[in-house]
């Protein structure tokens, strides 16, 4: 499934970045945080009056000897890096997030179960709406299709542990940078219109969303994974049951032939492998939707500490996230270099990216980038910017973003918990001149 290679960059040489890449996963640790926390001593936290939490202050873990595993899975990018296997999970580097669309090669793979055989008749695959409803719907993919005005939307899909690497200490779960993301164009229906043939009754809530993959385990009618939305979300007109992704028919590894997009929220909501909705008078309570799956701390909890579950609430709209794709980390540029063109993308959940800043003096100063509109609601916006190098050497690009509310990407992933969600620190990259 995987196998190890050394890693290329685009827009130059490649020097070695082991200690960077490993570093950068905390992005303010060692002596930094150390220097901090002597500056401001002892905070008065309820767990033994701790300040900064020790693990904070430490270094970052070196990258493990191996290196990273790079995939190998038919139609897909050997350069994706597989965060596991059992079930199959990779993300895709910065630099391969350079397309205007992702292409499918590209696109990152998440999992929760068992992948399972790839439907032999697509539009024979069938849907069941129940639950909360006044007619219970059953619709086949062709039906689907033939039935009802098909749409296309290009939006972002994204892992809601992405980022998740940047917590110290490290929470659970995979460990994704911030490839956990893509934006391809999705066709298929609007999930209201088949709610609005369903007839919600007053009691409607929630979703459930069920599909095809086996639990891990391999139990019969055991799902890996339930999740589902507010009912006002899956009645967002850019809620979708799709069916082709890029103008393709849907992947089986995408969740072939129909899979649900839920945009802006935690990726896990767009069910794959759909097989029914079904809708609730309350909040779901199926795997991946109780305790702390999913969930941000409502108060903030002490970075370790133990955690309550009444703290916590399901996660929603994905926070502001900006990347750098071109040039990629580790790029070598040659000597008397003096001008760098930065490509990168940016998005924000629910909401709109407002502005982008570059720094290329540690944070000391910023820049703001040239942000092109959204092709429609959902879609990443893409950015450029030329930036001066005064000298040869080494430098780090940072980018922030900031969101149509006013919120503001952090330097470290910040407000900790347990799996890791929410974590959106600026993306940081480092080149070297000559």
């Amino acid at each position: 499934m995987a196998h190890g290679r050394g890693a290329t960059a685009a827009g130059g040489n490649q020097f070695d970045t082991d200690r960077f890449n490993s570093s950068r996963r905390r992005f303010l640790g060692g002596s930094a945080l150390a220097a901090l926390g002597a500056a401001i001593g002892t905070l008065p936290f309820s767990q033994g009056g701790i300040g900064i939490p020790q693990a904070h202050a430490q270094a970052a873990s070196p990258a493990p000897a191996k290196g990273p595993q790079y995939l190998k899975f038919p139609g897909k990018n050997e350069g994706l890096v597989v965060l596991g296997e059992k079930p199959l999970v990779a993300e895709t580097p910065e630099s391969l997030l350079d397309d205007d669309t992702t292409p499918i090669e590209k696109f990152y793979i998440r999992n929760n179960g068992q992948i399972p055989e790839e439907a032999k008749d697509p539009d024979a695959w069938k849907i069941t709406i129940d639950g909360e409803v006044n007619n219970k719907i059953e619709v086949t993919l062709g039906e689907l299709k033939s039935k009802y005005k098909a749409v296309t939307r290009r939006m972002v899909l994204e892992c809601g542990g992405n980022g998740r690497a940047g917590f110290s200490p490290p929470a659970r779960g995979n460990q994704w940078t911030n490839g956990g993301a893509g934006c391809a164009e999705w066709t298929g229906v609007p999930l209201a219109e088949l709610l609005k043939k369903a007839g919600l009754k007053q009691s409607a809530k929630y979703t459930a969303h069920y599909a095809a993959d086996l639990h891990l385990s391999g139990e019969a009618g055991k799902p890996s994974i339930s999740r589902g939305v507010r009912i006002e979300k899956a009645l967002d007109p850019n809620t979708m049951i799709v069916w082709a992704m890029n103008g393709k028919p849907l992947p089986n590894i995408h969740g072939g032939p129909a899979r649900l997009i839920v945009p802006g929220w935690a990726g896990s909501a767009s069910q794959k492998w759909l097989t029914r909705i079904t809708i609730r008078d309350r909040e779901h309570d199926g795997p991946g939707m109780t305790e702390f799956s999913y969930r941000t701390a409502i108060k903030p909890m002490v970075p370790g500490g133990k955690a309550d579950p009444a703290n916590f609430r399901i996660l929603e709209s994905m926070p502001v996230r900006s990347i750098i794709t071109n040039p990629a980390n580790g790029a070598k540029f040659a000597a008397g270099t003096r001008e760098l063109k930065l490509r990168g993308a940016s998005w924000a959940g629910d909401l709109t990216v407002k502005q982008v800043d570059v720094s290329l003096d540690f944070g000391a100063s910023w820049r703001r980038v040239t942000l092109e509109k959204p092709k429609n609601k959902y879609d990443w916006q893409r950015w450029t910017a030329t930036v001066k190098l005064p000298t040869d050497g080494y430098f780090e690009i940072w980018a922030r973003a900031t969101d149509s509310r006013g919120a503001m990407q952090p330097h470290q992933a910040g407000f900790w918990n347990p799996q890791g969600y929410g974590g959106n620190a600026m993306h940081r990259i480092a080149v070297l001149v000559g």
